[in-house]
């Protein structure tokens, strides 16, 4: 093996342009060292090595892992999140929650991801008034919130208070954070107790209600848990919605193609998560002992993630692969992370996705940039900060 390439996550170059800058390596080298100042990380390039990095028990999560601010001592209980365990912890609560997080119950809960969008586009296309409207501010972000909203089972006249601690949760820190960390957590704790003592049509009434035959069920704190879990990871589709947009958007001919295919949207969501989807890097893991990934060893206890940005466009695994292709045939993208890890909520991720890009182009023939959309430079995450444009063209 030969020298293991360094990519400075300060290089405007990466930042601006991850896709390409983690291409170069990954053609380099399947293992590369990732810097900034103050810290150091190893990771994993091409795709069939990362998957397997990404399903290897011998690289564990670190609670904490996650940024977190400090948080009054009443709460640390639920900070540590499924996302974060490992081993048989986290296959226990994984076979808990997994029946809740089926496609089939994503598929159900559809008409209601529906409901949502409706209501937000009303008021996207009240807001545009003949001019530009931020699609990521009055769509996008709220959408999420929303859907959690509703999957929870928190009630109406609370939602609009939980559209500002999904904001201030999806920024991780600041004031703003601080504010609406005990709301969050009193919120989560009511919902929980509804679910157990008053079940309803809402995904924590079913994990209330689940138990295994031995038995087993959520603990009251791990499904105050839950809650906070899935504000905390439900606020990733805005991001992969703005970039899905901007990217059919920015690509006629495929946009034109989903136009007159919407039955392809399914396949149309896999590849946008393939190439727009936000995030960069996975969570860093830690190996238990050294671990050859690539030809190079990984010194126990040093941090490896995968880089999603250049596995999702491996040439060994995807043809043309910096081509956006709504057609193409799903050839297992990492874009939900692989293995014990595996995104939990991916299935409600795609329906919510889908409904929501095939419900705006319907409505709106006519939408259209109103500018350049311009990524946010950030290392970990393919972002907007804003997403103006036009309802007709």
């Amino acid at each position: 093996m030969g020298e293991v390439p360094e990519v400075d996550l300060t290089d405007m170059a990466v930042l601006t342009d991850p896709f390409g800058a983690y291409g170069r390596v990954r053609e380099q080298s399947p293992v590369a060292r990732l810097s900034a100042p103050g810290y150091a990380f190893w990771t994993v390039t091409r795709h069939e090595e990362a998957r397997a990095m990404l399903a290897d028990p011998r690289l564990e999560i670190k609670a904490g892992s996650f940024m977190r601010p400090d948080v009054p001592e009443q709460y640390l209980p639920y900070m540590r999140t499924m996302a974060e365990t490992n081993g048989a912890e986290h296959a226990r609560l994984r076979r808990l929650v997994a029946p809740a997080f089926m496609p089939r119950k994503a598929t159900e809960f559809a008409p209601r991801i529906q409901r949502i969008v409706d209501g937000l586009l009303d008021e996207v296309a009240r807001q545009a008034t003949g001019g530009p409207v931020d699609l990521l501010e009055h769509f996008a972000r709220p959408l999420p919130i929303e859907v959690i909203c509703e999957l929870v089972g928190i009630p109406e006249a609370d939602r609009p208070r939980w559209r500002e601690y999904g904001a201030a949760i999806a920024a991780g820190h600041g004031d703003k954070f601080q504010e609406a960390l005990p709301e969050i957590m009193e919120g989560a704790r009511a919902a929980a107790a509804r679910g157990g003592a008053e079940p309803g049509d809402d995904l924590i009434s079913d994990l209330a209600q689940i138990m295994e035959e031995d038995g087993d069920r959520l603990s009251d704190t791990e499904l105050i848990t839950m809650v906070w879990l899935l504000v905390l990871a439900g606020q990733t589709p805005t991001h992969l919605i703005a970039n899905a947009v901007a990217a059919l958007l920015e690509h006629p001919e495929q946009l034109a193609t989903l136009r007159d295919d919407p039955d392809l949207m399914p396949r149309a969501v896999e590849e946008l998560v393939r190439w727009a989807g936000p995030g960069l890097l996975t969570i860093p893991r830690f190996p238990s002992e050294d671990v050859e990934i690539g030809g190079v060893i990984i010194p126990k206890g040093e941090p490896v993630t995968a880089a999603i940005a250049a596995a999702n466009r491996d040439p060994r695994v995807f043809a043309d692969p910096d081509r956006l292709d709504l057609s193409r045939e799903p050839a297992g993208h990492l874009g939900f992370a692989h293995g014990p890890h595996f995104c939990v909520g991916a299935s409600l991720a795609r329906v919510e996705t889908g409904i929501a890009l095939g419900t705006l182009l319907r409505r709106f023939p006519g939408l259209a940039l109103a500018g350049e959309a311009r990524q946010n430079p950030d290392p970990g995450m393919w972002r907007l900060p804003s997403l103006p444009v036009t309802l007709a063209g």
